[in-house]
């Protein structure tokens, strides 16, 4: 069992998503979008959170100590949703146990170090420690579904973290808010970055809805198809 997946990003007409281009382009639209996903925890990579949340005092070298080595997660407590971060090797340091509201949880790979879960512990953030060398992202969301009780998933930045869950065949539902400006530098980040595949052939798509979000913006939901 696995939450059902779905990737909510805004991104200019040539696909690129760089925060600071985009708040030149819309306002609100983003986030009335996303609420209306339903009740969704949200995740987002550690680049997206260490340039967003509040929550993140700083980013630091990787912590020395024994690796946990092993798979192991804490529960503060139970939550309806939570603000989901992917931090494989644990650099990102806290000053808050919650974002927007919603309690943090960061899902790092089981080489992160005793001590930095225990300061994970010590803030009160709940985490889970999956993966030998990387992040078992299937493990992961098992764990996230059985043991926190999460059933719907937000992925809400960065490209990198969009492009790892569809390689690994995770993500359902492609939610897309199409703002109405091109970027056009280049080596922007777009939606989906940093697959590995060479297949030229491209991830199927089924469209659900079309809509018009505010003055310009559009919203664009597709299903994966499988």
């Amino acid at each position: 069992m696995k939450p059902y997946i779905i990737v909510h990003m805004m991104t200019s007409i040539d696909g690129r998503i760089d925060c600071s281009m985009l708040e030149h382009l819309s306002a609100d639209e983003y986030y009335v979008a996303l609420e209306q996903l339903e009740p969704c925890s949200q995740l987002s990579g550690r680049q997206t959170a260490a340039l967003e949340w509040p929550a993140v005092r700083e980013e630091a070298p990787r912590m020395e100590g024994a690796p946990i080595g092993r798979e192991a997660f804490h529960k503060v407590a139970p939550a309806d949703t939570y603000a989901i971060v992917v931090d494989t090797r644990g650099t990102l340091r806290w000053q808050a146990a919650e974002e927007d509201g919603h309690p943090i949880l960061c899902i790092v790979s089981e080489q992160v170090s005793e001590a930095y879960l225990d300061t994970l512990r010590d803030a009160g953030i709940s985490w889970i420690a999956v993966g030998k060398d990387h992040i078992d992202l299937h493990r992961a969301l098992e764990i996230l579904n059985e043991q926190f009780g999460v059933q719907r998933l937000a992925i809400v930045g960065g490209g990198h973290i969009c492009g790892g869950f569809l390689e690994a065949g995770l993500v359902d539902e492609v939610s897309i808010m199409v703002a109405p400006g091109i970027d056009g530098r280049s080596g922007q980040t777009a939606v989906f970055d940093g697959i590995t595949r060479q297949s030229p052939e491209p991830y199927h798509l089924q469209l659900k809805t079309v809509e018009r979000v505010g003055k310009d913006v559009v919203w664009l939901r597709y299903a994966i198809q499988k």
